[in-house]
């Protein structure tokens, strides 16, 4: 398979001299998501020696090699072959999801400066935003924009809401937020741009962990609301 070639409906491409971009898809969608950590899991399973890093997206998935060890391997065609023996039993094989994450986000005004826009403008009560935003579990989507920024699918449609026109030069850590159809929590102080409705005390990334991320991709997560004294008892103790 030479780059851009369709094959089953996917494409394949180089990405530079030491990586291969495999697209599934062209839009967000939860299945599709699905089958693109469906063959990550069975890709790693597998992990030939010349396979460094898998890093999933949306709708695709980035293989990164040692190319001293892939040698002729890395040619897009015989790449091409390997994949495609191993994503006919991906989804078949793919692993048991595991029970849900739980994460803790306080959802009082000091920690959701924008929970009362976002009420306003889908018209619902803020409790009802809330209990909307912790009824259902998320997958994690892809991990980006930040180290351990997890981008989640499985918002209710109802609390879709645009991102700000012009973003916030700092949003601090753990700040969970809604921009169209997602939500997301961002692992670190820093500029952003979307709906502020909540703030967990975890730590999203820490370089000292093994791994640093505390959440990966295709893993399920529950938010469960807590109240800003339990906020500041679990800053307090991890920060202390």
């Amino acid at each position: 398979m030479t780059a851009g070639d369709a094959t089953a409906g996917c494409t394949l491409e180089a990405l530079g001299e030491d990586a291969v971009l495999l697209r599934l898809g062209e839009r967000i969608d939860p299945a599709l998501n699905r089958e693109v950590h469906a063959l990550a899991a069975r890709i790693a399973r597998a992990r030939p020696p010349w396979l460094c890093d898998i890093v999933p997206a949306y709708a695709s998935l980035a293989l990164f090699v040692d190319p001293a060890q892939a040698g002729d391997r890395f040619a897009l065609d015989l790449v091409g072959e390997w994949l495609a023996q191993l994503r006919g039993d991906a989804v078949a094989k793919a692993p048991r999801d595991a029970a849900p994450v739980e994460i803790p986000v306080c959802y009082h005004p000091s920690c959701a400066p924008d929970l009362e826009a976002v009420a306003q403008r889908t018209g619902l009560a803020r409790d009802e935003v809330v209990a909307r935003h912790c009824a259902d579990d998320y997958r994690v989507g892809m991990i980006g924009f930040a180290p351990g920024f997890p981008y989640l699918l499985g918002l209710d449609p109802a609390l879709a809401a645009p991102r700000h026109a012009t973003p916030r030069v700092r949003v601090p850590a753990g700040s969970v937020g809604i921009a169209g159809q997602q939500t997301g929590i961002y692992p670190g102080d820093g500029p952003g741009g979307w709906q502020l409705v909540g703030r967990t005390p975890l730590s999203l990334f820490d370089p000292r962990r093994d791994p640093p991320s505390l959440l990966q991709p295709g893993q399920r997560l529950r938010f469960v609301a807590i109240g800003l004294d339990e906020y500041n008892a679990r800053m307090g103790a991890a920060h202390g």
